[in-house]
């Protein structure tokens, strides 16, 4: 019976403690040496901790090897890690160290710098070099009372307040989701994954994942790389990269560039994408270069462990068409709702909700929240049943696939980052008091976020990033900025947010 994943962990190092568990540029650590620091940092948390079990505890450091030992040592902690980017201005950390109050944080001497202002418990990566080894007991014993519901991480994503929300995800919803995709693509651990997605994601939790329960190479990409496609696919090929779970962005770009016919990628042979639409022209530059390869489309927001269902494009699609978001995953019911709570028809659409092993806990330190989204079944009086409502509009052709229509309200995806748009206009209304009155709607055919105001006077888009860049990551940071006299009302007198959409696309 599988219960955590560190159980998983130690048997595939049993089997693979000299093989490479991960690289990173000229660096690579093998499966026994990961453990061994692993576990080292775990005691080190255990003590500085007071013995905490079940807290969170936050990993404030690159994406890098110390990053994967971090996350490692939380576990081994039998804590849930919460990883944060160290890119993310220093304010937006504060807000998530406030509201998740983590029991400690796991940081080097470069980063811990950054941290002065907090009171949570720092514990540095330098300081595990010269640990003991600690007692097998020491970590065996605390795991024992570990049971499979216990979290295991929080990802933290963006909430209407200013303040994002932290999902909480455990151990048995992983295992729904590992079993599934090693049972449906027949991973062995011969997979050498090219990890471009940051420490922050959830696709980097699936590498994890796939690294400690099938013993598989995860190469740590540089989000830099981005910005270098050329660089990134020689690399890809230098590493011998077989598998990669992107979000499109980089990949639309590398359509747009032609560069596959420059630096053909002869090792890859499983190509996953989710977190956005992959446009389909962009798409077909991909698949008709990779004929052997596999191209799976995936969707599923935060709160479903991963994803919920998935597309694998078997038929070449016509250019015109966008892809289906394809079937649900094994385990996994989605339910398709009209807003009286019914089923939807046939090519009617309707909010995409969820049922499963593989939705999250809940929103942490933050009841209201989950309880507006994680609510009982409609189609179920008979006894408690808890669905995730995504807020995604969708329908189900007579084929049984389900196609992706757009979004009920103002969350959004953007470079694989979930937004939500009503933090920007937060942000700016109440925090930089810039304007009055704003509205931050998503232009999809240039995929940008536009951002519309009200004043009299102009404010250069210079200013705005100037103010935003303190608070936001660049990829919340809206690209066009439109002054209005009166931005439009609706007959309630709210800002008219459709009129708005309609205005940015054309």
């Amino acid at each position: 019976m599988k219960i955590n994943l560190l159980d998983c962990f130690e048997t595939t190092v049993e089997s693979h403690a000299d093989s490479i568990a991960v690289k990173h540029k000229e660096e690579q650590i093998c499966f026994r040496e990961l453990k061994e620091k692993a576990r080292k940092l775990g005691a080190q948390i255990i003590q500085k901790t007071h013995h905490a079990m079940n807290l969170p505890v936050a990993v404030y450091l690159p994406k890098e090897i110390n990053a994967v030992i971090a996350d490692l040592g939380v576990l081994y902690s039998c804590n849930p890690f919460m990883n944060l980017d160290v890119k993310t201005p220093a304010d937006r950390i504060g807000k998530i160290l406030d509201l998740i109050r983590p029991c400690a944080i796991v940081t080097s001497l470069r980063f811990a710098v950054k941290l002065e202002r907090t009171d949570v418990p720092l514990i540095l990566m330098e300081e595990i070099v010269d640990e003991a080894e600690p007692k097998d007991f020491v970590l065996e014993n605390r795991r024992k009372l570990l049971i499979d519901t216990d979290p295991i991480c929080i990802i933290n994503t963006s909430g209407s307040t200013g303040t994002p929300k932290g999902v909480v995800l455990n151990h048995r919803s992983f295992f729904d989701f590992m079993d599934w995709s090693v049972e449906r693509f027949a991973f062995d651990g011969s997979e050498v994954i090219g990890s471009l997605s940051p420490i922050v994601f959830d696709i980097f939790d699936f590498e994890l994942c796939m690294m400690m329960i099938k013993g598989s190479q995860l190469v740590l990409l540089d989000a830099s790389l981005a910005s270098f496609p050329a660089r990134l696919l020689e690399t890809l090929n230098q590493n011998q990269v077989n598998f990669i779970f992107w979000v499109p962005s980089i990949m639309v770009n590398i359509a747009n560039l032609d560069l596959l016919d420059k630096i053909p990628l002869q090792t890859l042979k499983m190509i996953w994408f989710a977190g956005e639409v992959f446009p389909t022209k962009q798409f077909l530059y991909w698949y008709d270069r990779l004929s052997d390869a596999v191209f799976v489309n995936l969707y599923g927001p935060i709160e479903i462990t991963l994803d919920c269902t998935y597309y694998v494009v078997k038929d070449r699609p016509a250019e015109n068409q966008p892809l289906p978001i394809g079937v649900a995953c094994r385990n996994t019911d989605v339910l398709i709702l009209n807003d009286a709570g019914e089923l939807c028809r046939e090519g009617e659409e309707g909010e995409l909700c969820v049922r499963g092993t593989s939705l999250a806990m809940g929103y942490y330190n933050n009841p209201e929240k989950t309880s507006l989204a994680f609510v009982q079944n409609p189609l179920n009086a008979s006894y408690p049943e808890i669905i995730y409502r995504t807020g995604d509009v969708v329908s189900l052709d007579g084929k049984g696939l389900i196609w992706f229509k757009g979004r009920k309200d103002s969350l959004v995806k953007h470079m694989g980052y979930r937004i939500e748009l009503g933090e920007i206009e937060h942000v700016i209304i109440n925090d930089l008091k810039l304007v009055k009155y704003c509205c931050a709607v998503y232009r999809y055919t240039k995929k940008e976020i536009v951002l519309y105001y009200e004043k009299k006077e102009e404010i250069s888009g210079a200013q705005f990033r100037k103010a935003l860049a303190k608070v936001f990551p660049a990829y919340m940071i809206p690209a066009a900025y439109i002054r209005m006299d009166l931005l439009p009302r609706n007959a309630n007198g709210k800002i008219d947010r459709l009129m708005l959409k309609e205005m940015a696309e054309k």
